[in-house]
């Protein structure tokens, strides 16, 4: 019987020593997306803007003219884009457009919006950036202010986890950023 308490007695020592198991430390995901090249697009509609050519251009599913869809397969994204003419609508058209990254509230954890002016181009707007598990992570509206009304919204095609999506959300706002720098009114 002393012989087995003293192993027991042993091989609780041996269990106390310093090689205990330590946590593995925090990580994150880290995808690596291809550096963006642009290249001008040339739709039949009033406007156009440099797209990244790792994105498609699709008819909206809407079949609404000038209504387009940049689909990201290899971010499993996509940038909605519509457009509106201006018919005596300006105030409502803004009014819905500024009301769409609120709906975003419940699940974001902060939203930021920037103007965008370029006087030149005639383009004016507000670029949102969403935090948060929200469903869209970037919106932006553009106007003339007299003829045309454009909006765009970022969308990934999975269940909103922002810590997950952190490296996509960024690679189409940097985009769509690039697209308000590029946009032009046709007429």
């Amino acid at each position: 019987m002393r012989k087995y308490a003293f192993v027991l007695v042993l091989l609780m020592l041996m269990g106390c020593g310093e090689d205990a198991a330590t946590p593995k430390p925090r990580a994150f995901l880290s995808l690596n997306y291809p550096e963006a090249k642009y290249e001008p697009t040339n739709l039949n509609c009033p406007y156009n803007f440099e797209i990244n050519t790792l994105s498609e251009i699709k008819a909206s599913r809407n079949n609404i003219p000038c209504w387009i869809d940049l689909e990201y397969n290899e971010l499993n994204g996509t940038i909605f884009v519509t457009y509106q003419p201006i018919n005596n609508n300006l105030d409502s058209l803004l009014a819905d457009a500024q009301k769409l990254p609120l709906q975003h509230t419940i699940k974001a954890d902060a939203i930021e919006g920037d103007v965008y002016t370029n006087e030149v181009q005639d383009v004016y707007g507000m670029f949102y950036e969403v935090s948060g598990d929200a469903a869209s992570q970037a919106q932006f509206y553009l106007t003339d202010s007299v003829n045309h009304f454009v909006t765009a919204s970022a969308y990934f095609r999975t269940k909103p986890n922002y810590d997950s999506i952190i490296p996509a959300a960024d690679y189409l706002k940097k985009d769509m950023k690039h697209m308000i720098e590029t946009f032009r009114w046709k007429d």
